[in-house]
């Protein structure tokens, strides 16, 4: 059995710099770290791993210094991963960024299961897993909370649907996108990185994917652009009202329509 799982370098901090004209995170000079969410996926995996003796790749589309958090899952127990780096790669939205990652996975060899982390904390829509999915012709399944059985031809899964909890069987090859808190992820382990501190982490390009058309990825491919992106102001301004609970009662009521908010 082999199983993928996709990661990201997200920023550190949430003190960002947005270049205006092309609505695109300024990431350089930025401490980064894996995405939060991803430490699940990855976790996921891993318990999978331990029980079916399978084989565990990540991969990971971003600059050269995204190295640090393939170097990262090695320390905690994956066995391969790679890169996709090229700037034809730069400004992408959600379909041009799957789409990439799809033609990725199919470079490093189409897996059994792909994994993946609900979303990313910079991006925050929770898209890319299933349109992976899509451009790779595969079965999804999102909002998974539980894996209930590991079969050979198939896995049970828990998701959490808006008014219900579902168990679902979806037959390999398949993907599916796990909730925080599936697992606990675990810590990398000093051993691991000995062990694995010269293990090769292949870097793909687009000249090494099957569709080498520059128009379906980075800005090119993208349908969505944003218009305008900036950092939330903050407001730290407060107000004491003081008085009898009918006063304040109406001051409140009086600020409360200043503010347009009743």
């Amino acid at each position: 059995m082999e199983i993928l799982t996709c990661i990201k370098q997200v920023p550190g901090t949430s003190e960002v710099e947005v270049d205006e004209k092309t609505g695109v995170l300024k990431r350089d000079g930025v401490d980064s770290k894996m995405n939060p969410y991803d430490l699940y996926a990855l976790e996921t995996a891993l318990k999978i791993k331990e029980k079916k003796g399978a084989t565990l790749k990540v991969l990971t589309m971003g600059p050269p210094q995204a190295k640090q958090i393939v170097e990262e899952s090695f320390m905690m127990g994956v066995d391969e991963g790679a890169i996709l780096s090229d700037r034809k790669f730069a400004g992408a939205d959600v379909l041009a960024t799957s789409y990439t990652l799809s033609q990725g996975i199919k470079k490093v060899g189409n897996p059994d299961l792909i994994i993946c982390g609900k979303q990313t904390t910079d991006g925050d829509t929770a898209q890319v897993g299933p349109e992976i999915a899509e451009f790779l012709n595969i079965p999804h399944i999102t909002n998974v909370t539980k894996i209930i059985e590991i079969k050979d031809k198939s896995i049970v899964v828990e998701c959490d649907m808006p008014n219900t909890l579902e168990e679902c069987e979806i037959n390999y090859p398949c993907l599916i996108t796990v909730e925080k808190g599936i697992y606990e992820p675990r810590l990398p382990s000093f051993k691991l990185k000995l062990d694995t501190k010269n293990r090769e982490i292949p870097m793909y390009s687009l000249s090494d994917f099957e569709d080498q058309d520059e128009n379906n990825y980075g800005l090119n491919g993208s349908p969505t652009q944003v218009l305008r992106i900036f950092p939330p102001t903050s407001n730290n301004e407060k107000e004491i009202l003081r008085g009898s609970s009918e006063e304040i009662s109406e001051k409140l009521a009086n600020k409360l329509k200043e503010l347009k908010l009743i």
